[in-house]
């Protein structure tokens, strides 16, 4: 692990058997507290995406807000919220993917990508793959290209990276 990730992992807390028992989750909550860290992890990814022409940046609610939206500041873009489903007041696409422990959906206005954008997905956590490639599915059917997912932790265990081979994946704190 990097110096950074080391460095964020000490800002991450284990909580076993939630939601679900079995479930390790791992809770950033300590890491968004901590000015320096939240900087840290910000300043992290967005480096990590510094090379790309990003039109937008993609995060998934609703941690990925918490990480997305100061990405995107940070590489001078907009943000683009996927939901859960009912909280968008307008016409949006929505699809539903597999959990670690459960099956979720997602929705995102139909209007928010446009044909040709150039998106970043971005979220706290990669677990499964599930939500990523969901959110990565819906972004390219409404005509986007991916051009890389970042998140600050990714559970290696789970291998949801193999879930996301098309993409360029980057993760700041990895956790075998």
């Amino acid at each position: 692990m990097s110096n950074l990730g080391a460095y964020l992992r000490r800002y991450i807390r284990d909580i076993p058997d939630y939601p679900t028992k079995g479930v390790v989750f791992r809770d950033l909550t300590p890491l968004f507290k901590d000015a320096a860290a939240f900087r840290s992890a910000i300043d992290g990814l967005s480096e990590r995406f510094h090379d790309l022409k990003v039109d937008a940046v993609v995060g998934v609610e609703a941690r990925g807000f918490i990480v997305g939206a100061p990405v995107a500041l940070a590489l001078g873009t907009g943000f683009v919220p996927i939901r859960k489903p009912g909280k968008l007041p307008w016409r949006k696409r929505s699809t539903s993917y597999k959990l670690e422990y459960g099956v979720e959906s997602m929705e995102i206005h139909e209007d928010a990508i446009s044909s040709g954008q150039k998106v970043l997905l971005v979220d706290d956590l990669l677990a499964t793959g599930g939500t990523a490639r969901a959110a990565a599915k819906l972004i390219e059917e409404m005509g986007g290209t991916v051009l890389g997912m970042g998140f600050i932790v990714e559970l290696v265990y789970l291998k949801g990276r193999d879930m996301l081979r098309d993409y360029r994946v980057e993760s700041l704190v990895r956790i075998e």
